[in-house]
């Protein structure tokens, strides 16, 4: 047994409407669109630091030593996978805390949060706990939404947590001064050359 006392950062995301999906269009196309997430997500794990625990249907659970990669590493797949046209909506649950390692899986409150995070998150959402967003101060480029409490299956005392989104680049926003230039510059519609 091992037990990890500093924290890690475990991330559970898994598709939403899966259920429908399988009734829908059967259990082969069910397992290839499960297959799909696996395949898209694998390669973004190496350059957050972060491993696969496990896979567990269309859900996969992740761990992160650093907090504010695995922010970026939430967000990075949700963004992967609303590119893909007709893709389900991917939802992500992260916690940080203390967890007890046993035979390559992992156990504890910690784990428990993180899952039940996702439970509740909605499609295209990223909710990150209050404790994951203090372990990884600010991140560039990653806006948090408003402290809500949660109140989550079988956890006694409601989890602070926020949504998380990318924060648009200062470059690809207009900047008004320019903006104001560009115009003053320029000639009346109408005038000749």
């Amino acid at each position: 047994m091992q037990m990890v006392a500093g924290g890690q950062t475990f991330l559970f995301t898994d598709l939403v409407g899966f259920t429908a999906l399988t009734a829908a269009q059967g259990d082969d196309r069910a397992a290839e669109v499960a297959l799909d997430f696996y395949r898209r997500v694998r390669p973004l794990l190496s350059t957050h630091d972060a491993e696969e625990v496990k896979t567990i249907g269309d859900a996969m659970m992740l761990r992160c030593e650093d907090p504010a990669l695995a922010l970026r590493l939430g967000l990075g797949i949700v963004g992967e996978l609303e590119a893909v046209a007709g893709f389900p909506p991917v939802r992500v649950g992260m916690h940080t805390g203390p967890a007890v390692s046993r035979e390559g899986d992992w156990y504890g409150a910690t784990v428990n949060v993180a899952a039940r995070l996702c439970a509740v998150a909605g499609g295209g959402e990223v909710l990150v706990s209050e404790a994951t967003r203090e372990a990884a101060g600010r991140v560039r480029r990653v806006a948090l939404g408003d402290r809500r409490l949660h109140w989550l299956k079988n956890v006694t005392d409601p989890v602070p947590a926020r949504l998380a989104s990318e924060r648009p680049c200062a470059m690809t926003r207009a900047h008004p001064l320019r903006s104001i230039k560009s115009l003053a510059g320029a000639r009346p519609l109408g005038a000749g050359t």
